[in-house]
């Protein structure tokens, strides 16, 4: 099988993702359909901020682009103003930063019960008659408890 690299015809081109900083502020609002001193404006506010190159100009990539036609959808058909949409990419930013959280954790959990399924030392817990944690062997089997009074849950 031919790896990528020698399918293109140049050898090894760099490729670039969404998130490369390739448009100047001309080309990036040309692409956003908006006027250059919008862009200067939300970049100010902090709503989108490009990247710099080394002469302090602003480098916008692709996915900077679909961020400023997305603040624009939002003022203009949703009505939302620059502080509400502030907040929006805010709590955006913060779920897509907990979903990456999540899918980590996740990821560990599955190496952690891989490892302890084949780890023969692995460690099986039960409840106890009062609620508390009991650790036991593998091989162990748990007693079974009858509640003979009723349970109280505590003041009304």
């Amino acid at each position: 099988m031919a790896s990528r690299a020698s399918t293109r015809p140049f050898g090894q081109v760099p490729t670039w993702d969404d998130r490369t900083p390739i448009y100047v502020i001309s080309v990036a609002a040309q692409l956003a359909g908006m006027h250059p001193q919008t862009l200067r404006q939300y970049d100010r506010l902090g709503l989108v901020v490009p990247s710099r190159a080394s002469g302090r100009g602003r480098r916008y990539s692709a996915y900077d682009v679909a961020k400023l036609r997305y603040v624009q959808h939002l003022s203009q058909e949703e009505g939302v103003n620059l502080a509400g949409i502030r907040h929006i990419l805010a709590l955006q930013s913060e779920v897509e930063d907990l979903r990456k959280r999540v899918n980590q954790l996740l990821a560990e959990v599955q190496r952690g019960v891989g490892a302890s399924r084949r780890t023969a030392t692995s460690r099986v817990f039960s409840a106890g008659p009062a609620g508390d944690v009991i650790a036991m062997g593998r091989q162990q089997t748990t007693t079974r408890w009858i509640r003979t009074q009723p349970l109280e849950l505590g003041p009304r």
